[in-house]
């Protein structure tokens, strides 16, 4: 899925596309903030109500066969973290898994604090 992409930030991309792509197809409305400085990529319409959507990309299987993805976001030379999932007040988390798998998950039920296993279904 991101073997052409160019670093993190064009996996990053890949996972924004996929989740325009999703949210689209669902028949949502979806705005696109015009910097990267908030804790969210997307704002999606759904039924009336403006949901704050943060996407996550994932490459990393465990030894168990577990995608795990980051849920921090770092960035700069010193690669500090700049915010977590579980202190953003974004509502949405999207993941997108090297393997295509996608998942859409209420941000208040994310129990990770640096990094959270995804089940897939293999």
């Amino acid at each position: 899925m991101f073997d052409k992409t160019i670093g993190t930030k064009g996996q990053g991309n890949v996972g924004i596309a996929a989740a325009i792509l999703y949210f689209t197809k669902q028949g949502y409305t979806i705005s696109i903030p015009l910097n990267d400085s908030q804790e969210y990529d997307l704002v999606v319409d759904i039924h009336d109500v403006l949901n704050k959507v943060q996407v996550k990309t994932t490459k990393y299987l465990t030894k168990h066969g577990v995608y795990q993805v980051s849920l921090k976001s770092s960035g700069g030379s010193s690669r500090s973290i700049y915010h977590r999932i579980s202190e953003s007040d974004c509502d949405l988390l999207f993941i997108l898994c090297s393997n295509s798998d996608q998942y859409l998950i209420p941000r208040n039920i994310v129990t990770g604090k640096q990094k959270q296993n995804i089940v897939t279904g293999k």
